[in-house]
């Protein structure tokens, strides 16, 4: 038998505003139309005065004693009358009706409503641009495993779902090529993953609501590659790079630029110790050829704007901050396992997406056409 999933409806502000009126409008209707007769005892002090009347007319009148019995009893009779009437009413007067959609604050005791949302767990939902979605669901959304198709076959997405969005791991593939594994977080790459581009190139590392943030590897399809630290896509902080002509550069970086503290190495055996901007050698710094001579002082747009001794000790200490620099960034943690766990489990998640998805189409089961 299928489970029937159940879900508590909310109290609304409309629902709180329905509740309120109907109790006004049974209290204008009790009082317009269920007004309680007069007390007894009003009507008593309303019949003594014709009492006395009666005695009076008895006394000085010479009215016959048998009309004012009579008139006696027919008060007695009206008294009784009334009496009956009132305690008719009351007991006719209705109760109290209290409704309400939901939770009830002000009565502990009140059964909440509930209804049934999707009595299945497996479906396929429809979308009015073509895509398609084929998998678990939970809550009316799609959590669980499921394998997600982009229109016109742009692209698809199996992996673990929370609550409608790409969440846990996962791999979305695109027509062009493109590939990523790895963990997702409320619909974007987050967490440890690996990105494979079309043309070749990849990056893997750490992602942060969907750029490449914290440590990782970027290779490229000519050969060169970073190994380093980004910021939100952005090569950033210590980083060890290869050029794709042999050319070596570790040290500091800022904004995909070296920049700051480094030791770069040419690939004709040239190598070049101190500080850079955007890109140039730029502050104090040494320059050494591969047959040994130097020049060191300051240096502006890459040019030696002052020459200046080795011994000098601004330049001695821009030459020991960039080889601390560069050690720092070769020697900096890898996180080539943590990428290895993250696509592995995400390759998991995709199969068991592909078997729900196959569940779902078996199943034969709909969700319905929506607007995207």
């Amino acid at each position: 038998m299928e489970n029937v999933q159940k879900s508590k409806l909310s109290r609304t502000a409309s629902s709180l505003v329905d509740k309120e009126s109907s109790k006004q409008q049974w209290k204008q209707h009790h009082h317009s139309h269920n007004k309680p007769s007069p007390p007894p005892l009003l009507l008593l002090f309303l019949l003594i005065p014709i009492l006395l009347l009666l005695m009076f007319l008895l006394l000085f009148f010479d009215v016959p004693i048998l009309l004012f019995l009579l008139s006696l009893l027919l008060l007695l009779f009206l008294l009784l009358l009334a009496r009956r009437a009132s305690l008719t009413t009351h007991a006719r007067t209705p109760q109290s009706v209290q409704w309400s959609i939901g939770d009830d604050d002000d009565d502990d005791t009140n059964k909440s409503i509930t209804a049934p949302l999707y009595p299945y767990k497996e479906g396929v939902q429809l979308y009015s641009n073509g895509d398609v979605y084929e998998g678990e669901f939970h809550g009316g959304a799609c959590s669980g495993s499921g394998v997600y198709a982009f229109s016109a076959r742009r692209g698809r997405y199996e992996g673990d779902w929370v609550d409608g969005r790409y969440d846990g791991y996962g791999v979305e593939t695109w027509a062009r090529g493109s590939r990523y594994r790895g963990h997702f977080r409320c619909g974007l790459r987050h967490g440890y993953g690996l990105y494979t581009f079309f043309n070749g190139d990849s990056y893997a590392g750490e992602w942060l609501s969907g750029h490449s943030h914290g440590s990782g590897t970027q290779t490229c399809a000519d050969r060169s590659r970073y190994v380093g630290t980004f910021k939100l896509g952005l090569k950033h902080g210590l980083g060890f790079y290869r050029f794709r002509n042999g050319d070596k550069y570790a040290g500091e970086y800022f904004g995909d630029k070296i920049h700051g503290f480094g030791v770069y190495h040419f690939a004709n055996g040239h190598r070049y110790e101190g500080s850079w901007h955007e890109g140039r050698r730029q502050g104090y710094g040494t320059y050494t050829f591969r047959n040994g001579e130097t020049r060191s002082g300051e240096w502006d747009r890459g040019v030696l704007k002052q020459s200046l001794l080795s011994s000098n000790n601004p330049v001695q200490c821009a030459v020991e901050a960039a080889r601390t620099a560069a050690e720092s960034a070769v020697l900096a943690p890898r996180v080539e396992e943590q990428v290895s766990r993250a696509v592995a489990s995400a390759n998991r998640a995709a199969t068991a997406a592909r078997v729900a998805a196959i569940r779902a189409v078996q199943n034969g089961r709909m969700h319905g056409h929506t607007d995207v």
